[in-house]
Parts: structure tokens; C-alpha cells; sequence
């Protein structure tokens, strides 16, 4: 199991799963459980109570979804695409677009 290949910012995909097709940012990362919160995708129904400063009533808020779910949308060729680490000549690690070859920042 590996380091996940999105972070939060990121654009992407939904590849599998109720909302395939739909593409949105990552609003939060949960690398420990392998999953992402991401902008109104995956979204779910929940009851809330009354506590200070909040209301109460059923709100809709977006559910965390698998990273496996996911493909990353390569912000120069506008393509979904895998992710590769490189070294660059500094010796930072960096991400790849697999397809254009682009260093995603």
C-alpha cells in the first residue's frame, strides 16, 4: 500500500461507483483510510441535531469515497491520467502526468 497519488486541490475524475462520471476538487484527504472527500460528489442525507451555534435539520454534505474511485485530471492536457514520482535534477520528488509527461504541481 503506497503513498496516495492525489491531494487535496486536486481535480479528478470518479471512475467507478453511483457518480461515475463526475469530476470535482478534493476537499479533504484521508490518506490512513485511502479516501477523499470530493466537491459535490458522493453526496449524502444526515440528521442533525440542534447544538449551539449549529441547527438542527437534515443537511446534505458530501461522504468520502475510495482513492481506487478516482483518477486525476492532468491540468495541462485535460485528460484523466495515471500518476508517476520522478526525481527531478534538485532531487525533489515530484508528480507526472503518465500521458504528456507534465510535472502536476
Amino acid at each position: 500500500m503506497g503513498a496516495m497519488r492525489v491531494r487535496t486541490g486536486d481535480t479528478v475524475l470518479v471512475i467507478a461507483g453511483r457518480d461515475k462520471g463526475k469530476q470535482g476538487k478534493i476537499i479533504r484527504a484521508l490518506p490512513k483510510e485511502r479516501r477523499v472527500v470530493v466537491e459535490k460528489v458522493n453526496l449524502v442525507k444526515k440528521h442533525q441535531k440542534a447544538r449551539p451555534g449549529m441547527e438542527s435539520g437534515i443537511i446534505t454534505m458530501e461522504a468520502p469515497i475510495a482513492v481506487s474511485n478516482v483518477m486525476l485530471i492532468c491540468p495541462s492536457c485535460k485528460t484523466p491520467t495515471r500518476v508517476a514520482k520522478r526525481f527531478t535534477e534538485d532531487g525533489r520528488k515530484v508528480r507526472v502526468c503518465k500521458r504528456c509527461g507534465a510535472v502536476i504541481s
